[in-house]
């Protein structure tokens, strides 16, 4: 028998899309901030009540939009409870507004209100807090800044922002996760040797194949094997993975015109999860990935790790009807999403659980290399080059840069208006998004391929790949480097890109 949302489910459905999809434009005079509050908020997940944290704008709902050439003046107020500050993910503001604890502002406390003012980039971006624990219980929020284009554009769009959620507490599930009781020891699968650094021996193995059997759908990489291991895909299984803060159960429905065009932009703001966004019946169109153009890419499935950000246009069928847009867990079952439906149209109810699982995230890098930036930086010489070393393992659960932890980094030097090549080779069995802040990179080699990539703020290294980045070193400041997976930058996986000032 199949399943239907009622027409009074639909109808509150639809009323409850008065959040994320309903924020409206930041349109206040330029020189007049507008509010940002840190605060708590209760979610019903899947019938049971969930106290959490949220980003909530002057009309009570979380995220901002700001028209073009509009600048970021805003008053952030801490109601939390506790210390927060506040990281706006993708944008290039002064260090001193940045958002990172101590470098160089403290955290803002109990009842703080701090004042931020820059002139923030379009695209589709995101702000959370720069705690870890506090990310995890959902202290993030969109922040969508529109162009001209956008504006211009005959579409519709919608926001859709991903989360993994657990009822216990952050504290609870890194525990679990560092205690090794949540996964298997990774290390011990090929009797490799592991150092005081965290670092892996690898000199029994062999590498497997890292192909892809169609390179035009990303998800039909082959599976990823390295002799008698297999890259660790999830340290946690967690209670729920929300699109807008709801499961399945109770999906967003957006309402939406049969025969028109929709812009999705996707935020992955989970702690942990990789995804994997299926369109189902409907053609994408790959138009920018984290906040940043790109020559088109046409499919159904895109895949996205942690942090980054997808902006995908759906052209609607001319006949109307309900099209699930659909977010994967890669390497299980579990799934999220939302509902785009014409009026009259019937609703089917879809399952929190897949048939079958899905793939790995990448793993060889096929998606990426199929990316172009429509807009690329200049070519120049290189004028410095860094060398970067992911490694880790899952028992101890240390991971580090450069084998090193935070405290005892070594930062990663360069010259304020220098050209700099960043060279990532993760050594781990595990994937690293990782995130540089204060700037922008463009991805030109992969796996020793020159490619004239995506631009980016964070990308996205699977098990034993090496990716070139470019960028050109900004303000002379102390810039956090690293790893977007929570449990992995809470045990240290995280370094500084050190700016020092031009030479005279």
């Amino acid at each position: 028998m199949t399943n239907y949302l009622s027409r009074r489910g639909f109808l509150s459905s639809s009323a409850a899309a008065a959040t994320i999809n309903m924020v409206p434009r930041m349109t206040r005079a330029q020189s007049v901030p507008f509010s940002l509050t840190a605060t708590t908020r209760t979610l019903d997940i899947d019938g049971r009540a969930a106290t959490v944290f949220g980003l909530l704008n002057d009309s009570g709902r979380p995220g901002i939009i700001l028209d073009p050439g509009q600048r970021f003046r805003a008053e952030l107020t801490n109601r939390i409870g506790e210390e927060t500050i506040i990281h706006w993910h993708g944008q290039v503001p002064p260090n001193d507004e940045d958002g990172v604890p101590g470098f160089p502002m403290p955290l803002l406390t109990p009842g703080e209100t701090r004042v931020y003012d820059f002139a923030p980039t379009p695209g589709t971006h995101w702000m959370h807090s720069h705690v870890p624990m506090q990310e995890m219980n959902l202290l993030a929020a969109p922040f969508i800044v529109h162009t001209a284009e956008d504006v211009a554009a005959d579409r519709q769009e919608v926001v859709m922002l991903l989360h993994d959620f657990s009822f216990k507490s952050p504290q609870e599930v890194l525990e679990e996760i560092t205690s090794g009781a949540t996964h298997r020891n990774v290390a011990a699968m090929a009797g490799m040797s592991v150092d005081t650094a965290g670092a892996m021996d690898h000199g029994n193995m062999q590498m497997g194949t890292m192909g892809s059997t169609d390179e035009s759908d990303p998800t039909q990489a082959g599976d990823m094997q390295m002799g008698a291991m297999a890259m660790d895909l999830n340290d946690f299984d967690f209670d729920a993975y929300l699109t807008n803060d709801r499961t399945l159960n109770d999906p967003e429905v957006i309402s939406v015109e049969p025969g028109g065009r929709v812009l999705l932009r996707i935020i992955n703001a989970s702690a942990a999860t990789s995804f994997w966004i299926d369109t189902g019946e409907m053609q994408g169109n790959l138009v920018a990935v984290d906040g940043h153009a790109v020559v088109p890419v046409e499919g159904r499935r895109f895949g996205m790790a942690m942090a980054q950000r997808l902006d995908i246009e759906l052209d609607l069928p001319a006949e109307g009807g309900a099209y699930p847009v659909l977010a994967l867990r890669e390497g299980a079952r579990e799934r999220t999403g939302l509902i785009l439906a014409s009026t009259g149209a019937e609703v089917r109810r879809i399952g929190g659980l897949a048939e079958q699982e899905a793939p790995a995230f990448d793993a060889d890098l096929a998606q990426e290399s199929r990316l172009q930036a429509a807009n690329p930086l200049v070519e120049r010489q290189v004028d410095r080059s860094h060398m970067i070393m992911l490694s880790g393992v899952m028992q101890p659960y240390v991971w580090t840069i450069d084998g090193q932890t935070w405290g005892t980094h070594k930062p990663i030097v360069a010259r304020s208006g220098e050209r700099v090549a960043l060279t990532f080779h993760n050594m781990s069995m595990m994937g690293h998004p990782m995130h540089l802040h204060g700037h922008v990179f463009q991805v030109v080699n992969i796996n020793g391929k020159a490619v004239n990539g995506a631009i980016r703020d964070t990308v996205y290294v699977p098990p034993m790949a090496r990716i070139t980045v470019s960028l050109d070193a900004g303000e002379a400041a102390r810039w956090m480097l690293h790893c977007h997976h929570m449990p992995h930058l809470s045990t240290g996986m995280m370094t500084e890109f050190a700016v020092e000032p031009r030479s005279a």
